[in-house]
């Protein structure tokens, strides 16, 4: 064997080793650079959703928690409910419409308000779905008797704060409820937001590549210990 005709061991050994830890690195290296911008990002993105939507939430001015309005299970069974009143503080009067398109006309829209105290809400009969009343759980207000006839009204203005539910008397079976939340109301607690998925395609290739290191360096480590001539 002349070093005339043949590579050294020693510098092929040298040779692939430089090549396979620069071909492994190189990959992680570019998806370690991508996960770490999305890891960031994420992060980034968690803890904004987590002081902003989780604090802002959970807390409001004064102290009290400003989640969802607890309806205390009145409206749960509404399945064509979106699951959220709206907001619509801040107006001196409300409209809503009796006999809307949902539940094939046997509902109220919207379902559930959240107003001021001294706002004054107006009930409006759109003629369909049959006779409609608007009707209190606790006979603080009625409309009286059902009717069906369009451009109805029945007014009722709210000064207490509470919850104040509502229904339909010929068609409260259907799920034709209401509500009408009033100023400082009981909430649910905001759902926390979940911390960042791991990465576990970067864990999957940083545990091959570090085995593929292992096993040039053990090649290396035989080859220089039991190894034939070198120059």
């Amino acid at each position: 064997m002349t070093i005339n005709n043949l590579v050294s061991r020693r510098k092929f050994i040298m040779a692939a080793t430089g090549s396979t830890v620069v071909a492994s690195v190189t990959p992680v290296a570019g998806q370690a650079g991508t996960n770490n911008t999305t890891d960031n990002e994420t992060e980034g993105n968690a803890t904004g959703n987590a002081t902003g939507n989780g604090t802002g939430n959970a807390t409001g001015g004064d102290g009290q928690q400003t989640g969802p309005i607890d309806f205390g299970g009145y409206l749960d069974d509404l399945t064509y409910w979106s699951g959220q009143a709206v907001d619509l503080t801040g107006q001196d009067t409300v409209q809503i419409t009796v006999g809307a398109s949902a539940n094939n006309s046997l509902s109220f829209e919207p379902v559930a308000v959240h107003v001021d105290p001294g706002t004054a809400v107006t009930w409006e009969w759109s003629g369909n779905g049959g006779a409609h009343n608007v009707v209190s759980e606790t006979d603080a207000f009625t409309s009286g008797s059902p009717t069906g006839e369009a451009g109805t009204t029945f007014a009722q203005t709210f000064e207490e704060d509470g919850i104040f539910n509502y229904y339909c008397d010929p068609h409260r079976a259907s799920g034709m409820l209401g509500s009408v939340a009033v100023g400082s109301v009981p909430r649910t607690a905001p759902v926390t937001p979940a911390p960042p998925a791991v990465d576990t395609s970067t864990k999957q290739l940083a545990v091959g590549v570090a085995g593929t290191m292992a096993g040039v360096l053990g090649l290396v480590f035989f080859f220089l210990k039991y190894g034939g001539d070198y120059e």
